[in-house]
């Protein structure tokens, strides 16, 4: 019995009691697959959310050369990088480490990946309500979590929950200092807003707050309570995971 994995990419066969990947059968050329497993006849015939990784990543590489197919350039790509968001760090030359992966091939998977990103990022701010800290992380991960560097921003909020706005403030070290709460209150009084979430983003991959972090905080939400502005949370980007200071009890 032969049956595609999907999530690897790859054609099992049951035999003596267990699946068993079929080498052979993997390295076929595409073109003499069945039309069931070929993921560009699947993606026409499925929704791309059943689809996986590997599987989209073929269809964006196109075509493979006399070692490898599409579905195993793309399965080592992943291998090598590890998912999708260490991929979307790479530069056209990382890529072209690969063997098959030539310089086509790579600008056209930078390209997908970025297009990917921007959709994200180019949502309706008005259209996004924010009930928790993942809410919160979900919507400014895109604008932060990619960076080398530390980045400030805030999320401007109505009595309701809906997000008014959404800015990057500063770019660089982040402390106590370097972000003026003046500028954060002056712009949360021209949105009307009633208040406010604070971001950063940790490049090293540390989410465990400074003490700058915690002053910061402090600073801000402070100065926000004169004016009758509340700062509900203070949440530090990374990839895939977020600190949120309100989850953790550490909002004064």
């Amino acid at each position: 019995m032969i049956l595609q994995n999907r999530e690897k990419g790859g054609i099992l066969q049951e035999g003596e009691g267990k699946y068993m990947e079929v080498r052979e059968a993997r390295k076929r050329p595409i073109k003499n697959w069945s039309p069931e497993d070929q993921p560009r006849e699947r993606l026409a015939t499925h929704k791309a959310a059943s689809m996986s990784q590997v599987e989209l990543l073929a269809i964006i590489i196109r075509t493979g050369n006399r070692h490898h197919n599409a579905v195993e350039l793309a399965r080592m790509v992943l291998d090598r990088f590890g998912d999708l968001h260490m991929l979307y760090k790479c530069t056209v030359g990382d890529m072209m480490k690969i063997p098959g992966i030539g310089k086509a091939k790579a600008t056209i998977i930078i390209a997908a990946l970025e297009l990917g990103r921007r959709l994200r990022e180019e949502a309706p701010p008005d259209r996004h309500y924010i009930r928790t800290s993942r809410d919160s992380a979900d919507y400014v991960r895109p604008h932060l979590a990619h960076l080398d560097h530390e980045s400030f921003a805030v999320m401007y909020l109505t009595q309701a929950g809906w997000v008014k706005c959404f800015e990057v403030l500063t770019k660089g070290g982040i402390s106590s200092t370097a972000v003026d709460p003046r500028k954060v209150l002056r712009r949360a009084l021209e949105e009307d807003a009633v208040s406010f979430i604070i971001f950063h983003n940790h490049p090293s991959g540390s989410l465990k707050p400074s003490k700058s972090d915690e002053q910061l905080t402090q600073k801000l939400s402070q100065a926000a309570r004169i004016m009758d502005i509340k700062l509900l949370d203070h949440v530090i980007i990374g990839e895939g995971r977020h600190f949120s200071f309100a989850d953790e009890g550490l909002l004064s």
